[in-house]
């Protein structure tokens, strides 16, 4: 099968992007499958190996006396335009099968208050929260709770990201996540144990991958506690067998809640025995340092194992 590795993009999150897609490469397994690295830049689509531009009419790569097409895209973006449903859009349109979400719950995941919203009428628990769109908006969030966590409404891997203690602070951190975003969401600060789940299907079967306890360094999960080290990611987390069934089961009825595809991580935090979800992540880091490869190995599969799975089931659907 020929795999086009997608990655990069414009988001703040190109250069996990391109660490994930790197892992990517490295582990599939080439008997099955031929990968090609390739890379969106802000003027094309390009293979990494040739430096040839991809003909975005049919996503085909026009080498010297042969026309390569492809059988799946494994979608490594992070951020818009992928996390968003846009790519994935394109690929539909297309009829190539890809290895994360559709459109529809891509868009919606990747919108953490519209998430929320229509989770909210599931019975999910998660914390208050409230989108603004200006600086000068900051007063209406003065009913929540102190701390907040101010961040971007439509964006990951911690970027743009504010613990509050005081309203005063606001202005601040609002201006801070409208360099990444038009909507900010800010949300009451939840005091517990934080942890990452992680579920993929095979066919009828969803896995349930061993919890991840994170613990930061600083105040929270933020970019650097994320991919330079500054925290300590616990897999399997150090909690009861009951309360990571629990937790496994509500990211499980998530995945499908969602309608989601691929594999998928979910962010709660824990507090007393109560699960407050985060955000779902369609599109999770898969580099080296990221949660999700950790937990694939604890559940005793190789990389190798958890890609082939997600392309044999995305294929499937």
């Amino acid at each position: 099968m020929n795999i086009a590795v997608v990655s990069g993009g414009p988001s703040a999150e190109r250069n996990i992007s391109l660490k994930s897609a790197q892992l990517v490469m490295d582990h599939l397994d080439r008997e099955k499958y031929t990968p090609r690295l390739i890379c969106l830049e802000s003027h094309g689509w390009f293979d990494q190996e040739s430096g040839v531009r991809i003909d975005l009419n049919d996503f085909t790569l026009r080498l010297p006396g042969k026309r390569h097409s492809f059988d799946l895209v494994f979608l490594m973006i992070h951020g818009a335009p992928a996390e968003n449903g846009q790519i994935q859009g394109y690929f539909e349109h297309l009829g190539i099968p890809h290895s994360t979400c559709q459109t529809l719950s891509a868009a919606l995941t990747f919108d953490k208050q519209k998430c929320k919203e229509f989770l909210a009428a599931h019975d999910v628990v998660m914390a208050k929260s409230r989108v603004l769109h200006r600086i000068d908006q900051a007063a209406k969030v003065h009913d929540l709770k102190l701390p907040l966590f101010v961040k971007p409404n439509k964006n990951g891997s911690s970027y743009g990201v504010t613990k509050v203690r005081d309203y005063s602070e606001l202005p601040n951190a609002i201006a801070k996540s409208l360099k990444f975003d038009d909507e900010v969401i800010v949300e009451e600060f939840i005091d517990g144990i934080e942890v990452g789940a992680g579920v993929v299907s095979q066919g009828a079967d969803l896995h349930a991958f061993p919890l991840t306890e994170i613990v930061p360094d600083g105040d929270f999960f933020d970019y650097e506690a994320k991919y330079e080290g500054k925290s300590q990611e616990i897999t399997p987390a150090r909690l009861s067998a009951d309360l990571t069934s629990s937790c496994q089961q509500i990211a499980k009825a998530l995945y499908r809640l969602l309608d989601c595809r691929g594999v998928v991580r979910f962010d709660f935090i824990l507090k007393g025995d109560q699960f407050y979800l985060l955000e779902a992540n369609t599109i999770p880091g898969m580099s080296p340092q990221s949660i999700v490869p950790q937990q694939a190995l604890a559940y005793g599969w190789t990389i190798a194992q958890l890609l082939d799975v997600i392309i044999k089931d995305c294929l499937r659907s």
